[in-house]
């Protein structure tokens, strides 16, 4: 199919998008990110978190979501790359009001070198601590997110897998925008090394004058499994871990989309939950 190319521009879409507003749009729920940490939060302590960190932030959206919900929270978002802050600043920081945007804190730093104020929720979201390839690595990794966190605190994570997820090339496609100016994600599982668990996965944009925005994100990742992760937790110190399965249930729809703790699931080739870390 030819890229037709816009008139006025003289580019094609994909040329002239932002893979950063469009990987928000694709992958990031806000919203809905914020909810599920006051739930796991009030599991855990009977009470409302007010304090978020925020590691691997990237455009800190969550950051921004979290002190728009209550004038009383404070959010620290901590990632290295400066591109991505700073889109982030200009896109999601600068839509807050004042004494919102005081209350988000931004540090361009490693998340393993940084002390930042005690938190009662520290999110480690979209797979980002899989980064650290040896065991070694995440559980000091692990002991410096609990050393972050208040007395009464929490780290969140998610994990994906499934065979899907170790099927090389295997594309998942999603339309997430509709009509002229709309787009399609690919989520695509570039290679998997069963000996060492090593994986790359890409994400891809795909537009309707038949541009596409190929490979915008690139993920190297050590693909680390539920109990792997729990072990690794209690090892670092947590006190104890809860995995948070999604319930889809269509004759019930109070139940259907909510999150719960779990200690068994149906084997689906391609799943995502939540891991809970309790300090």
């Amino acid at each position: 199919m030819a890229k037709r190319k816009s008139k006025s521009s003289g580019k094609t879409m994909a040329q002239t998008a932002d893979k950063f507003d469009l990987y928000q749009q694709s992958v990031q729920t806000p919203d809905h990110e914020v909810e599920f940490f006051e739930q796991a939060y009030r599991e855990a302590y009977k009470r409302k978190p007010y304090v978020l960190r925020e590691d691997f932030c990237g455009t800190f959206a969550v950051c921004c979501e979290w002190v728009a919900t209550s004038p009383r929270r404070t959010a620290h978002g901590v990632d290295l790359c400066s591109e991505t802050l700073r889109w982030g600043r200009e896109h999601n920081l600068s839509k807050l009001k004042p004494k919102q945007q005081s209350r988000v804190t931004v540090l361009e730093q490693d998340v393993r070198e940084n002390q930042t104020p005690p938190a009662d929720v520290l999110a480690a979201q979209n797979f980002s601590f899989w980064l650290f390839k040896t065991r070694q690595e995440v559980v000091d990794y692990f002991q410096i997110a609990r050393s972050n966190l208040n007395a009464q605190g929490i780290l969140v994570m998610d994990m994906m897998g499934g065979g899907d997820c170790y099927t090389e090339e295997l594309t998942d496609k999603r339309t997430i925008k509709k009509g002229k100016k709309g787009f399609a994600y690919h989520w695509t599982q570039e290679s998997f090394n069963p000996i060492t668990a090593d994986a790359e996965f890409s994400i891809s944009f795909k537009f309707p004058d038949g541009s596409k925005l190929k490979r915008a994100f690139e993920y190297q990742w050590r693909f680390w499994t539920i109990p792997e992760v729990r072990e690794m937790l209690a090892e670092a110190g947590f006190r104890e871990s809860h995995v948070y399965w999604e319930i889809e249930d269509e004759d019930n729809p109070e139940l259907d989309g909510t999150w719960h703790r779990s200690g068994s699931a149906v084997s689906d080739p391609s799943w995502i939950c939540y891991i809970v870390a309790i300090k």
